[in-house]
């Protein structure tokens, strides 16, 4: 079976309304619908790289590619993990989380998108506590890191809700215009005092070499 060479196909995190785990080709298809529905209106840009700029259907291969190439490139030194968000059995976005030699940094980083529909709901603040329990209390994580643009309020206020603090400015170019990103750090300390989201875990243990957060053997 897959899931016995492959163990991430196994994992999943549930919370009180969401599931987030690896989807499979039917299931691809279906973000893909989503995301070319539309994620935002077009006079804002969320995003660092600009992919939502492409028409729909392109943006569905897009997000089917994605999806792929992340799942391609994980090894223990460096991955970056697309859990796929679902609701009542429907996906509705994507929540990764990536780091880059956790076994010796211990750090992790996000990004998700949301399908508009589903927005103004509070599910971006649950679908990033459940990668955040994860890091935490699933790989032994002891940092967080966020960014957002300082015209994303949302994003922001997911942060500030979830217990990161403050870590300076980052400024990037985003349609050929400086933009001002706002970087975020939650150590464990914080988020354990931050915690009010239900999240239950499966199938991590056998995920643990592959992520770098156990040597193999």
């Amino acid at each position: 079976m897959l899931v016995d060479h492959f163990p991430l196909y196994g994992l999943r995190l549930r919370t009180p309304r969401l599931e987030l785990r690896l989807a499979d080709l039917e299931e691809l298809g279906a973000l893909g619908d989503v995301a070319a529905a539309g994620i935002h209106d077009g006079d804002e840009m969320p995003f660092a790289t600009p992919w939502t700029d492409a028409p729909p259907e392109e943006r569905a291969r897009g997000t089917i590619q994605h999806f792929w190439s992340m799942l391609a490139g994980i090894r223990p030194a460096q991955w970056a993990l697309p859990m796929v968000v679902f609701s009542a059995g429907a996906p509705i976005g994507m929540q990764e989380i990536h780091a880059e030699d956790f076994s010796v940094l211990r750090s992790v980083g996000s990004g998700s998108w949301l399908g508009q529909a589903h927005q103004g709901q509070g599910i971006g603040t649950e679908m990033r506590a459940a990668v955040l329990h994860l890091a935490f209390a699933g790989l032994g994580a002891e940092y967080a890191q966020s960014e957002a643009f300082d015209d994303n309020p949302a994003s922001l206020r997911v942060s500030v809700k979830l217990g990161y603090e403050p870590d300076g400015q980052e400024l990037r170019v985003v349609r050929g215009v400086k933009r001002k990103g706002q970087r975020f750090r939650l150590t464990r300390a914080a988020w354990e005092r931050h915690r009010g989201i239900e999240v239950e875990m499966t199938g991590v243990e056998p995920c643990l070499p592959l992520l770098g957060a156990r040597p193999e053997g």
